[in-house]
């Protein structure tokens, strides 16, 4: 069964895609924005900075829940350039769990190691095959070498729960300094253990970060969002948004909210069920990172 007011769940990862992920715990797509894409959004960047009373040029700038900000923010909730890497891995629990602004200015703040996750008990504690949650970075800015606020991460230490260096700026042996061009994507795991570099340039490092999990886990910026703005999404925007006044709708949505996506091959609404009298909202959905674990078993 299929409904052709749905969407089919855009592209997600390729089998070197994800091959990559999950030995690296991070991939980059180049050329994913188009120059006019990449004007498109350092104005949105420049538009919420100036908005911002805090904000002082030539200062760092972090701006959270930042698709309430701005509209062509708010366009890359369900934006079919990354959200079906997301969708591969939450399926039809998929959920915004934060989204920021960021400028890093020259010689300002910059963060430690760390991994994007409860440091107490991190999250693979729960979850050791699969990220509970996943960042998309848009790059916005070229950061052609070190020493410009790069992002800095140890490839594959997304399956550690600790690194020697935590809490300090100290190097790691093996340690990548991510130098990009303008228009690049990364999609992370967020146990990736990671920092920043400092910036010693005159460029502003301008990119959003939008970060994804389980509807079940805490959203990150935000309890609830604004209804009139909720009212100016769309309806798989709105979905992922989560923002339920019930908090059993965060474990069980609302049947409306049934499917996110209709399958990209075959534009089902479910998954073939032999107990058809069971609820869609309530039937298991399988996700295509379960059946990539799955078939790497058999292998």
């Amino acid at each position: 069964m299929s409904d052709d007011r749905l969407r089919i769940a855009p592209r997600g990862f390729t089998d070197g895609q994800w091959r990559e992920f999950q030995d690296r715990g991070l991939i980059r797509i180049e050329n994913a924005l188009s120059p006019e894409e990449i004007d498109h959004y350092l104005a949105a960047v420049d538009r919420v900075a100036a908005a911002e009373p805090r904000y002082r040029p030539g200062r760092s700038l972090r701006l959270d829940n930042a698709v309430e900000l701005d509209p062509a923010i708010a366009e890359l909730i369900d934006h079919d350039r990354h959200v079906g890497y997301v969708y591969d891995v939450f399926g039809e629990m998929l959920k915004l769990l934060r989204s920021d602004v960021r400028i890093r200015a020259r010689g300002t703040e910059r963060n430690a190691w760390h991994p994007d996750s409860p440091r107490a008990l991190p999250y693979q504690v729960f979850s050791p095959e699969l990220p509970l949650r996943m960042s998309v970075g848009y790059w916005l800015t070229d950061l052609p070498a070190p020493r410009m606020g790069n992002f800095v991460y140890v490839p594959g230490s997304h399956r550690m729960q600790h690194l020697e260096q935590y809490h300090t700026h100290d190097p790691a042996p093996g340690e990548d300094i991510l130098c990009v061009k303008a228009g690049t994507l990364t999609v992370y795991n967020g146990n990736l253990w990671h920092r920043v570099e400092p910036n010693e340039t005159d460029v502003e490092r301008k990119n959003f970060f939008l970060s994804y999990c389980p509807s079940w886990v805490t959203a990150g910026d935000h309890y609830f969002s604004n209804d009139d703005w909720l009212a100016t999404l769309d309806r798989e925007q709105r979905i992922i948004m989560r923002s339920y006044r019930h908090p059993h709708g965060l474990t069980n949505p609302d049947a409306e909210d049934f499917p996110l996506f209709l399958d990209r091959e075959s534009g089902a609404d479910s998954d073939p069920d032999p107990q058809p009298h069971v609820p869609l909202r309530i039937r298991k959905r399988t996700t295509a990172a379960e059946n990539r674990l799955a078939a790497a078993r058999r292998a």
